[in-house]
């Protein structure tokens, strides 16, 4: 399949007709959910989730459909059975991806900041997705999409989760507060270092890869 980065935590995953977004944001253009059957969002976070931007794709598109948590399918009532809530476990097919649902809480940001619910996706076996924590999946990942900067994690933290992965390769998403320096600064530090066996880059907005 294809993976192209859409600004700040948001991929499409492609393969011919098949077109699969996840957690398009404040962040991202409204254009990455054209052509989309399927959206899978991981939480309730602006930079993750815009419900009137999902409803107004949902109410143009037929097909579309969309795989979320508790709270993010109550802000979408109204859109019928079209708006599926999942959790840690579960296995479904979207957009003909087989895709696998990993964690079930965001990544704890200070104790007067409540946790809102958070769920990973591991989609086809091989992508996968975490949202806002450091989710490990039970299953071996080939292309991890590592949260890269967040004002709940540490680069320390970042790099410790990178190595317990172990995937194949890692893109960076969650990077839209970088600018170029800090991007060279922490993904230096993400990359560096023998016990960091996963190769490790970031893609611009619209650039796209096989994986």
């Amino acid at each position: 399949m294809n993976l192209t980065k859409h600004g700040h935590a948001c991929v499409v995953l492609s393969d011919g007709e098949r077109r699969l977004v996840i957690d398009p944001g404040a962040f991202t253009d409204p254009s990455a959910l054209e052509g989309a059957t399927a959206v899978l969002v991981t939480h309730e976070h602006a930079d993750h989730f815009v419900a009137d931007q999902l409803k107004s794709a949902l109410e143009a598109s037929p097909e579309l459909e969309v795989w979320t948590n508790t709270s993010v399918a109550a802000q979408l009532e109204g859109s019928g059975s079209r708006v599926h809530v999942v959790g840690h476990g579960d296995v479904v097919t979207a957009a003909g991806f087989e895709v696998s649902v990993h964690g079930e809480l965001h990544a704890d940001l200070h104790p007067d900041i409540p946790r809102v619910a958070n769920i990973g996706f591991l989609v086809d076996g091989r992508v996968f997705h975490p949202g806002d924590a450091f989710t490990v999946p039970e299953a071996p990942v080939t292309t991890l999409l590592l949260p890269l900067h967040a004002p709940w994690s540490r680069t320390g933290e970042v790099i410790d989760y990178v190595r317990e992965v172990h995937a194949d390769q890692a893109y960076s998403v969650h990077d839209g507060l970088l600018n170029e320096a800090g991007f060279a600064v922490i993904g230096g530090l993400v990359g560096r270092g023998p016990k960091t066996p996963t190769p490790f880059s970031r893609l611009a907005t619209g650039e796209t890869v096989e994986v």
